[in-house]
């Protein structure tokens, strides 16, 4: 035998030897219970609102006709929902904390036939895995209730317990062991403003159940049961009592019911649109569209109208089990139910006179246009039918014909493919310095500057025109405005407090739950921009004053429609909440389009306007301006 094979072999057998006992670890391995239901409860319960929401849907389902949900630190440090419902026993008790264990789902086909809000059997579980939870309940028939206390998903202690029919559950200290999320959470007073959201969502889906709310032992809502326009106006403000009209309508594929506004109170922002489909609130911008094409032309286009509508079809033609918090739901025919809401809207419009009316009688002033009140003589025929246009469209083979230009035409086209010297060919933003680009802006910014021999013209009581070297400026005074205000503001917002001046007779303010909320969180950024605002208990506040360059008398309308636009700002950037509120204050206080300006105003507002470090766009990155050079407008008229 080969001596070197003889030595690879014995090599080999030793090298086996001492490996074959040794097996490298897996590294697939199965999560612990605990850490999979932290995981998962990231899907269902996001901030306290989430948490909110599933804990009164569970009320609802257990046919309580009195629900109360009591809040600490705005669901951080307790989330309590109390209901006089149907109670569980000791062992649904034990068995609702655990994964998808519901008393809702039998077979595959009850999937498709849901008419409960929860099913899934997640909600509890996701709550059990993130808080310390605590659970009392009890059923009419039984002597004694039962108590449940859970951390991390583990129950640490089960005994009977004296409690009232129904049930009430206790959720502490929200994402104690997983302090990453807790950090997440915003602060109390926008973790606040969606946990009344969510609540609002809910009341308004039963109007026969008697809702309470308090908040660090004070109460925000007491809604009694009555109606659906009772609870509206309960939950969205008095100012809609005479502003809204009724909507029913029922086929036998579906029923649509509810309240939508009338005309007058479109708001500039997208607030109090509420579509609920078999009672579960749900968002669908396709279903919102069927709604804003009846209103068309009836109200602004920027404008949105206040809607609360029900839809009620078979679960079968609705799936609901697309998304976690199943707000966003497929429907079997959605083109039906487009056509069938715009028809209900349209028809609840008309029957109470709210439509405006077709006119078909012919304007007068049409009639007195020269094309239609001149005769077609026959020198103008011949001048139409020698156009190459005319020949185009009625001679054979003429469709595609180009007329051979002119020897003047040939020699502009010439000159402007001719090569640019060196030395005056014009650098690209890229290829210029930082302080090239600031010598430029500076200079253009001085090519626009007005004196008082400049004649200013608005026109369309929206656009100021000014006539500045060789051009004319079209200013949007809108857009204008926002962005001097703006400006001024981020100064004072970095800088000194603005000047306050206090009102002889201070105004009363009267909000919403929700907008009250909103308001209290704002209070410094407001005390720092010039407004001086204090709460009066019940949702109430006094405007005790203004900054001092704002005419009074219209405060409350300007901070109702700042409330308004901070709540819907959309964005594509993150922004703080300062930000929000001055762009939100500038596009409020600005002067409105269809406002006539006097000259001293508009030259007061131009010149305001190019001392700003930013001139050319709004706040909102639109342009305040458009430059119409001599040689463009020649160009348009074929000089």
């Amino acid at each position: 035998m080969d001596y070197a094979a003889s030595f690879y072999r014995f090599k080999m057998l030793i090298l086996a030897a001492t490996t074959r006992g040794v097996r490298k670890m897996d590294r697939i391995v199965q999560l612990p219970d605990n850490i999979a239901n932290q995981i998962a409860a990231g899907e269902v319960i996001q901030r306290p609102a989430s948490a909110v929401k599933e804990l009164l849907e569970n009320a609802v389902d257990a046919g309580a006709d009195e629900i109360r949900l009591i809040i600490v630190d705005a669901g951080k440090t307790l989330i309590q929902v109390i209901d006089n419902g149907n109670g569980m026993s000791e062992t649904d008790a034990r068995l609702c904390f655990e994964r998808h264990a519901t008393s809702k789902i039998r077979s595959i086909d009850d999937l498709f036939h849901i008419k409960t809000m929860g099913f899934r059997g997640e909600a509890l579980a996701s709550i059990a895995a993130v808080a310390q939870v605590e659970l009392k309940t009890k059923r009419p028939d039984d002597e004694t209730g039962t108590l449940i206390e859970l951390e991390n998903s583990i129950v640490l202690r089960q005994e009977p317990v004296a409690v009232a029919n129904g049930t009430c559950i206790s959720m502490k200290n929200l994402f104690f062991n997983v302090p990453a999320r807790r950090n997440f959470l915003k602060s109390n007073a926008s973790e606040m403003r969606h946990i009344i959201e969510e609540f609002t969502r809910v009341a308004m889906s039963f109007p026969h159940i008697r809702f309470i709310l308090i908040s660090n032992n004070q109460q925000i809502f007491h809604l009694e049961q009555g109606s659906l326009k009772q609870r509206i106006i309960q939950l969205l403000g008095n100012s809609y009592n005479a502003k809204v009209v009724s909507v029913k309508e029922e086929t036998d594929f579906m029923k649509i019911y509810g309240f939508t506004g009338k005309p007058e109170t479109a708001k500039k922002t997208r607030g109090d649109q509420y579509f609920f489909v078999n009672n579960r609130f749900i968002k669908s911008p396709y279903l919102n569209h069927a709604v804003m094409n009846a209103y068309r032309e009836m109200i602004p286009q920027d404008s949105f109208p206040m809607y609360v509508l029900f839809i009620d079809l078979d679960p079968t033609q609705v799936d609901v089990n697309v998304h976690p918090t199943k707000q966003e739901i497929k429907f079997e025919d959605e083109k039906l139910i487009y056509a069938f809401i715009q028809a209900a809207i349209k028809h609840a419009l008309a029957q109470f006179s709210v439509s405006p009316t077709l006119d078909f009688e012919l304007d007068a002033g049409i009639q007195q246009l020269p094309a239609v009140s001149q005769p077609f003589t026959e020198d103008k025929k011949d001048i139409a039918k020698a156009s190459s246009l005319f020949k185009g469209f009625t001679q054979k083979h003429q469709a595609h014909l180009i007329d051979k230009p002119s020897a003047g035409e040939l020699k502009s086209w010439k000159d402007f493919y001719a090569p640019i010297p060196k030395e005056e060919a014009p650098l690209f933003d890229y290829e210029k310095t930082e302080k090239q680009q600031q010598v430029f802006a500076e200079k253009k910014k001085q090519a626009f500057l007005i004196d008082e021999n400049t004649e200013l013209k608005q026109v369309l009581h929206s656009y100021i025109i000014a006539p500045v070297n060789n051009s004319f400026l079209l200013i949007n005074q809108q857009a204008a405005h926002e962005r001097v205000l703006y400006e001024r503001m981020k100064k004072i917002a970095i800088g000194k407090p603005a000047v306050t001046q206090r009102s002889m007779f201070p105004s009363t303010l009267e909000l919403t739950p929700a907008d009250a909320v909103l308001l209290n969180e704002l209070l410094p950024d407001l005390q720092m921009l010039g407004y001086l605002i204090e709460p009066f208990g019940n949702n109430c506040f006094v405007i005790q004053g203004t900054p001092a360059d704002l005419e009074s008398g219209n405060e409350k309308q300007l901070i109702d429609f700042t409330l308004e636009q901070y709540k819907h700002f959309n964005t594509e950037i993150k922004i703080s909440n300062r930000e929000k509120l001055i762009r939100s204050l500038a596009r409020q206080r600005a002067v409105k389009t269809g406002n006539r300006l006097t000259e001293p105003e508009m030259r007061e507002l131009i010149g305001s306007l190019f001392e700003c470090e930013v001139y050319n766009t709004a706040p909102d990155g639109n342009p305040t301006y458009l430059e119409f050079k001599l040689e463009q407008i020649e160009r348009m008229f074929g000089r």
